[in-house]
């Protein structure tokens, strides 16, 4: 088998906080921790935007929301893209990754979350198709999933509904060049079920554990949504078992591919949409649970992690910052297909720094979600909120827990000015003016402001 197999691992709503290879000494998460032993984590990862369906048409497509026309998740848009007559996969008029692994000869697989549009049916080059119809998770029992081209209830662990799904797909197509995107809409943290306990077999471990790593902060007064989650020991506890489900589920993948015998034939990726919040700076959620829009670390600093046994060094460590529009032109590219990625694409590979080798790398990352833009360096981070903020300014060396917001303060004005014209510079680069919402452009998917 020449071609390299690619098992991607997609989280929902989950920071680079919640592991131990991040840092974390209170969830567990030894099968993802393992993965980066044997791999290579990138410590400074970064999404583009800070909710789903945006966030994973920039992983797929290389492009930033102003260049897709997602801006925001899918669900509140009319006519609905999801589901019903009028449905439409928003990402189809691009050159995206599941299309071009299925043009390369590879077998592609979904289990899990799209939440991309037209859900009902394969998308983009995909033969097996196990999804959601939309992409918010009110519960992990008898959740609605869709099979075979219809909607039933899954009486399983959503969690190892998606395992099973994926190491289905596994047995049947483990023998020729496959692509299996595993999109957990897991730990997730959102809706009603965080109100009761969450039921998993990490349920009795979390019950009396107090989770340091949740911070006990006064609610934020920008925070709109989830104030009732917030410090609270039982929605905490769930988001723990949660991501310990999901954990779960990565070990059973990775012991398939064992058992396969194709660990040295197979790239598998783990990553999240987006972070979370789960108590830091008195929120819960992500960007779009607060006005306005925030751009805390916590909500958009995602795991990235990358095992390749025999080609990947184990145990190695990019500390580039990276932005998710990245993805795509590095995958491509490790995969010797780099003149597949569009050049309005503004990401750039990294995929020697995979392997190991030194690269030369701007670690100036960018995000935007409707009215919020953000510019992220080593020293400074600057949030721009138009059309008239308000904004903020942390220097994240002597402030990474961003505290003291700068802005206002006149010693800081050129940094500012600089920011701000790196910001617009870059959008005015890249922007399809068509989507670009600073200029009047629209949105597929509804909007928040």
């Amino acid at each position: 088998m020449d071609k390299t197999n690619v098992v991607f691992i997609m989280t929902d709503n989950q920071g680079a906080w919640t592991l131990g290879c991040y840092g974390n000494d209170d969830i567990l998460t030894p099968n993802i921790d393992n993965m980066a032993e044997e791999g290579v984590k990138f410590s400074q990862a970064y999404a583009v935007n800070s909710v789903c369906s945006p966030s994973r048409a920039t992983f797929l497509t290389g492009l930033i929301p102003s260049q897709h026309g997602v801006h925001c998740w899918l669900g509140m848009e009319k006519p609905d893209a999801q589901i019903g007559p009028d449905a439409y996969c928003t990402i189809s008029e691009f050159t995206n990754l599941p299309r071009v692994m299925s043009q390369a000869g590879y077998t592609c697989g979904l289990s899990g979350k799209w939440h991309l549009g037209d859900s009902i049916k394969p998308q983009e080059g995909f033969s097996y198709w196990f999804t959601k119809p939309k992409g918010h998770t009110s519960t992990f029992y008898n959740a609605e999933a869709i099979w075979q081209g219809k909607i039933y209830r899954e009486p399983r662990y959503f969690t190892d509904a998606i395992t099973d799904h994926a190491l289905d797909f596994l047995a049947q197509n483990h023998e020729d060049p496959f692509f299996l995107y595993i999109a957990y809409n897991g730990p997730y943290g959102l809706g009603e079920h965080m109100y009761k306990t969450h039921q998993n077999r990490h349920t009795d471990y979390y019950a009396d554990k107090e989770l340091p790593s949740f911070p006990r902060k006064p609610i934020h007064p920008w925070l709109k949504n989830n104030r009732e989650i917030i410090n609270n020991p039982v929605s905490i506890r769930g988001y723990a078992a949660a991501c310990s489900g999901v954990d779960d589920g990565v070990g059973e993948i990775l012991n398939a591919l064992n058992e396969y015998g194709l660990d040295e034939n197979t790239l598998v990726i783990y990553t999240a949409d987006q972070g979370l919040c789960g108590g830091h700076h008195g929120f819960w959620g992500m960007g779009d649970h607060s006005r306005p829009i925030h751009t805390f670390e916590e909500t958009i600093h995602i795991p990235l992690v990358f095992r390749h046994k025999g080609k990947i060094p184990a145990g190695s460590l990019f500390d580039g910052r990276t932005c998710n529009y990245n993805f795509f032109p590095s995958i491509l590219d490790y995969l010797g297909m780099a003149e597949k990625t569009p050049e309005a694409s503004p990401g750039k590979s990294y995929a020697n720094a995979m392997i190991g080798q030194k690269i030369e790398w701007n670690n100036t990352i960018f995000h935007e979600f409707e009215n919020t833009r953000m510019i992220r360096n080593d020293r400074w981070k600057y949030t721009k909120r138009y059309p008239s903020g308000p904004d903020q300014l942390y220097d994240m060396q002597e402030d990474p827990g961003e505290t003291n917001n700068l802005v206002g303060d006149e010693k800081f004005n050129d940094v500012i000015s600089d920011m701000s014209d790196q910001l617009d510079g870059f959008f005015n680069a890249h922007a399809d003016p068509k989507y670009d919402m600073w200029k009047s452009g629209t949105s597929k998917a509804g909007r928040m402001i």
